[in-house]
């Protein structure tokens, strides 16, 4: 399973090949979030939505037996081995037989236009909307029944938001890390920053902290004061300053009004550091997966990360002091936006009950706390930092963190522990969507565009919403 300790990556943090500034930086950047907006349009162009419920002929209470095929289960580890292990004994009449490739979405449509689909996919909730509205997946309200799962009462309301379309189900979720903002408190007491203005909320209060912080050589940024992570967290900060990205029915609306003021922001924010090209190339350059990560090496005096990041800084716990503030909205309230995967069973799956059946029981308390368990004791073993699973169960969550997450003797890890649980709580579906991926690729585009100072944050928005737009109806034809 993609990160099943830790979650999906973000890819905010992978290393791209972009490394000048200027017009080079400018073209390199909106190259690439062109090419990604191409592919999803291409995606949401195949299909054809509408129709009968592809399950309607589907018996989900039949017993589970025979073989079962899964694809999208990548680079399992502690927590994914486990999980299917407790399946395997729950299923003991089936074969599950996995693909451990990474998920590819023009893979999947292949496979479906051709009737050689897996029983069972693993994929990023943004797709599942989309393969809803184009039947090409199963809903799993008659699957929820058939196992006595209640999915709202099971998952966090927002977790299921995230997946729900047309008022049906379509997928079982699993995973939700929260992202907050990590705090260098070297960095912020050498420039005579508190933790309390590092807030969302206030922005010349942000913005003063930033200026106190950053520190440059020659024009070019050497420490940041604040690192948005402005593209591979857009959607946190148009959400959380009051915008939406898309209606009720699912389609977008990159360009409501309420949707600038997000925009705005981190436009202001990447401004003060040298701009956005200059930031970008400079979080390019971090070793975030590294030794001399940029809190080690005090790159940086504060960074939105998503809750699985700790885990990667827990070897440097004695090098680096830091704490967690959550990402407030613009009323000033703790906010967080749910992102994960989900597993989904295609429209002409061979053995649907099977699927269904593994499925829940992947994602149980009982096979959650046999997660925790081999993550407990692999952290144990290994004298590191357990700061928990984040499940997208509340009820696994908590009974993992009771039995599992214990005082590490950092008391600046600790804290983070307890604020990514705390911010769980304040959690917000992106929305669902027919366009839900390219909804995120166009406001990429747009929020790259306008950080550039190629277009204002109107041009740029009103020029996403129309390719959102024609993913929506390409979608939802039919």
């Amino acid at each position: 399973m993609s990160r099943p300790g830790a979650g999906p990556v973000d890819s905010s943090h992978t290393k791209e090949a972009i490394t000048t500034k200027g017009n080079e930086m400018r073209k390199r950047i909106l190259g690439i979030a062109a090419m990604a907006a191409a592919s999803a349009i291409v995606l949401a162009g195949c299909g054809g939505g509408g129709g009968e419920d592809p399950a309607a002929d589907v018996d989900f209470g039949s017993e589970p037996t025979g073989t079962l095929k899964a694809w999208g289960f990548e680079n399992a580890d502690d927590v994914g081995t486990s999980r299917m292990d407790h399946a395997a004994e729950q299923l003991s009449d089936v074969e599950v037989d996995l693909d451990a490739t990474a998920f590819d979405a023009q893979k999947f449509t292949t496979r479906v236009a051709s009737g050689n689909v897996p029983d069972v996919v693993q994929m990023d909730r943004r797709y599942v909307t989309t393969y809803a509205a184009q039947n090409l997946i199963m809903p799993l309200d008659a699957c929820f029944e058939a196992q006595d799962v209640s999915p709202r009462d099971h998952w966090y309301p927002f977790v299921v938001d995230d997946v729900t379309y047309d008022d049906e189900i379509w997928a079982v979720p699993q995973f939700y890390q929260p992202p907050a903002i990590l705090v260098n408190k070297k960095v912020l007491a050498e420039a005579g920053v508190t933790v309390e203005e590092i807030d969302t909320s206030q922005p010349d209060v942000l913005l003063g902290a930033i200026e106190k912080m950053y520190q440059e050589s020659g024009g070019v940024p050497s420490r940041l004061g604040f690192d948005p992570v402005a593209t591979g967290q857009s959607g946190l900060w148009i959400l959380g300053m009051g915008g939406q990205l898309n209606d009720e029915e699912g389609a977008p609306t990159l360009d409501d009004p309420s949707n600038i003021a997000g925009v705005e922001m981190l436009k202001q924010i990447t401004d003060a550091q040298g701009g956005f090209a200059s930031v970008k190339s400079f979080t390019d350059s971090f070793d975030t997966f590294g030794d001399n990560n940029q809190f080690v090496a005090n790159q940086v005096g504060a960074q939105v990360n998503a809750q699985w990041y700790p885990n990667v800084l827990s070897p440097y716990m004695d090098q680096i002091d830091i704490e967690a503030v959550p990402f407030r909205n613009s009323e000033g309230e703790p906010f967080s936006v749910a992102s994960g995967t989900a597993f989904v069973i295609p429209v002409g799956a061979e053995n649907p009950a099977a699927a269904c059946a593994w499925m829940i029981n992947l994602t149980s308390d009982d096979a959650w706390n046999a997660a925790g368990e081999a993550r407990g004791e692999t952290r144990a073993a290994e004298g590191g930092i357990n700061t928990g699973l984040f499940t997208g169960s509340p009820s696994a969550d908590q009974a993992i963190r009771e039995e599992w997450v214990t005082e590490s003797g950092n008391a600046g890890f600790d804290q983070v522990i307890s604020t990514y649980y705390d911010v769980v709580e304040y959690g917000q579906s992106f929305g669902s969507s027919p366009a839900g991926q390219e909804i995120q690729n166009e406001l990429n585009n747009a929020v790259t565009a306008a950080l550039l100072g190629d277009k204002t944050p109107e041009e740029a928005l009103a020029d996403a919403q129309s390719a959102a737009m024609r993913a929506y109806e390409n979608a939802t034809a039919g």
